[in-house]
């Protein structure tokens, strides 16, 4: 388990799983890349009782075939292909039957999506193969794994039928934290400073197959160029790739997330409707649910706790990058990302994804503000009043009667507040207090990447998060 980095509880979970005193049925899923299949690999380093995985886009009697190859590989017995998937499950029961362990046998069936073919019954014979014989069975652990969110929520995690409640144990397994990059980054000498990390979690997310594209020898800029920017870039293609292995009609998917990155504190849902063109319904809900659940999307709500005004909000970094520097650009410069690291262009998008990596790293600061045993919402809250323009993209509220109004600011020094920054901070805390007429003590927290210098003006900020903090 060495080569493991991170996933510390998914490994726990793993762990308490193979030693458990009863039939286990474990659920992974999450998004493309995230590293579902390693994990589980490597975790058991690749010794399984039996081990089988489906492919895209195959017909059935492939899927059988491949499927007996296993059979005989990991069983070494001969039986002939079956003809279905309810005959394959007897034919793997008899091979289970016949192992001798005196561990806990696992069964590891990846990419599971792709064996549920047209007209193949496949998911009610591993329901039959599961309840029949399996779940009876105390020396046996089925994984079962797939990248396509909406078939493992919708078919496996929410069935209505044989299946309903049967996993014993669900893993969303989501994106890297800052802190499990860098330990990935120093496992591959990178060389990356915190910075640096952080610049390229901006535009990379916790996706740890991209991380793994970046080489030794390359600034971060270069390693972007290279993978966005070059002809040949591999992340230059990986947009639709992502949407249409994960979800069926996947253009709806991505008519969903083209809007919310128009707007980088989210939409409504009314609004989401209303510029996407997309129908107000159940299939509308099913499909901001799914893009939870694979980590494209958050929901949260406005300060005033009104479920119209819930908000949906895009945080899949990749995604945000592609949509603002490559989609629909014309962009020829081989070497953009690297010319254009002291423009305008280039500290505007810092700015707006340092906003978004501090709201994926909450946690760390609550840790950091020492509130982690405090019962704690967050919100956000645009003033009503079109003068001020007043807006908070996070507030963090307290059960013990405070409220955090968290200012973020990326800049490659300490950040220097002035007389001018002053007024607005105070106009904005008074103009919130005003409004919603809190009770609660309101405090000024400063999210930035060195923190603030100590001029006459930061005694009024109450509390300081830096970038080291988010690190955790």
């Amino acid at each position: 388990m060495s080569s493991i980095i991170g996933r510390n509880e998914e490994c726990q979970i793993l762990k308490h799983c193979f030693n458990s005193n009863k039939a286990e049925f474990v659920a992974v899923y999450g998004r493309r890349r995230v590293g579902k299949t390693f994990l589980i690999k490597e975790f058991f380093r690749k010794r399984f009782t039996f081990y089988f995985s489906g492919v895209e886009n195959t017909r059935n009697v492939i899927q059988l075939q491949n499927f007996n190859a296993a059979i005989q590989l990991y069983g070494k017995m001969h039986f002939p292909v079956a003809n279905n998937w309810f005959r394959a499950f007897d034919q793997l029961a008899d091979i289970l039957s016949n192992i001798k362990s005196k561990d806990k046998k696992t069964v590891f069936i990846d990419e599971l999506p792709w064996l549920d073919t047209t007209n193949s019954h496949f998911l009610q014979a591993l329901e039959y193969f599961w309840n029949t014989w399996a779940s009876s069975r105390p020396d046996i652990m089925l994984i079962v794994c797939g990248s396509s969110t909406s078939w493992m929520i919708n078919k496996l995690l929410k069935n209505r039928g044989g299946l309903h409640n049967r996993t014993t144990m669900q893993i969303h397994l989501k994106p890297f934290t800052l802190n499990e990059c860098e330990l990935f980054a120093a496992n591959r000498k990178y060389g990356l400073n915190r910075k640096q990390i952080a610049e390229m979690y901006m535009i990379l997310g916790g996706i740890p197959y991209y991380w793994d594209l970046l080489k030794k020898n390359e600034s971060v800029p270069q390693s972007i160029d290279r993978l966005f920017f070059h002809d040949s870039g591999i992340l230059k293609l990986e947009f639709d790739k992502i949407y249409n292995s994960l979800f069926k009609h996947s253009e709806n998917y991505i008519t969903i997330v083209n809007t919310l990155a128009k707007k980088r504190i989210g939409l409504t849902r009314d609004e989401i409707v209303k510029y996407s063109g997309l129908s107000n319904g159940g299939t509308l809900t099913r499909m901001l649910e799914e893009l939870e659940q694979s980590s494209f999307i958050r929901i949260y709500y406005g300060y005033s706790k009104n479920v119209r005004d819930k908000l949906y909000q895009l945080v899949d970094f990749y995604s945000l990058f592609y949509l603002n520097f490559i989609k629909g650009k014309r962009i020829n410069e081989k070497r953009y990302w690297t010319k254009i690291i002291d423009t305008s262009v280039y500290k505007t998008w810092c700015g707006y994804a340092f906003e978004m990596l501090v709201l994926v790293h909450e946690k760390q600061i609550k840790q950091t503000l020492s509130i982690e045993g405090v019962l704690t919402n967050s919100y956000s809250w645009i003033s009503k009043n079109t003068q001020t323009k007043a807006q908070i993209d996070l507030l963090i509220e307290r059960n013990d009667k405070i409220i955090n109004i968290c200012e973020v600011k990326f800049s490659n020094k300490e950040f220097v507040i002035d007389k001018k920054y002053d007024e607005t901070l105070r106009n904005k805390k008074y103009t919130f207090v005003e409004e919603t007429k809190t009770k609660n003590a309101v405090h000024l927290t400063m999210i930035t990447t060195y923190g603030i210098a100590h001029n006459m003006y930061w005694n009024n900020i109450q509390s300081e998060v830096v970038l080291d903090n988010l690190f955790g």
